[in-house]
């Protein structure tokens, strides 16, 4: 799921100067059907206008699971007692940012409220699980970023692409959905 042209720490970081974040994979029902909640990245942060999960720096004293539920409070309002945590998914490591993404996978048994930090967040994405999961879900997409166009794989919808890191951490997602319908 990594686009061609990355995947190298830059100079000066690396894993030994890692820092860690997380995200909350949230897992909710919207019109009967399962759904999970990310984030367009404001113009204004890091990364504008990318597909992310909600999540962030893990402070110190914090569990990943106690960050991402933080996080997803902050940046789209979700309320922290409507999520229950249900595990972490495997960390994945971003050269490009010096980070270190702890995926950590929530339910909600109703479809939270979500509102948007104006400061952070452009818009609320609401992907219906299924759209992970189906056979074709997965293409090689152009991805502009600043002069450079990569040929990245992801998922496409309603006219976004999911790329990189969020791309990675659905597709283990969809596969471990996958392998519980076999």
């Amino acid at each position: 799921m990594l686009p061609r042209a990355r995947g190298e720490w830059p100079a000066g970081s690396g894993p030994d100067r890692v820092r860690h974040a997380a995200g909350l994979v949230l897992l909710y029902p919207k019109d009967d059907t399962a759904h999970v909640v990310l984030t367009v990245r404001s113009s204004r942060v890091r990364h504008a206008g990318q597909v992310s999960l909600p999540g962030g720096v893990i402070e110190p004293g914090e569990t990943p699971e106690q960050a991402a539920v933080r996080e997803a409070s902050e940046e789209i309002a979700c309320a922290a007692e409507a999520v229950r945590v249900l595990g972490r998914l495997s960390p994945l490591d971003i050269p490009v940012s010096g980070f270190r993404l702890h995926p950590v996978v929530g339910i909600a048994t109703e479809r939270p409220i979500f509102r948007a930090a104006d400061d952070e967040v452009d818009r609320i994405i609401e992907l219906p699980v299924r759209t992970l999961t189906s056979r074709d879900a997965v293409a090689l997409h152009p991805v502009i970023r600043g002069d450079l166009t990569l040929l990245a794989p992801g998922f496409a919808f309603g006219g976004t692409i999911i790329w990189g890191a969020t791309a990675m951490v659905l597709a283990e997602l969809a596969a471990l959905l996958s392998q519980r319908n076999d």
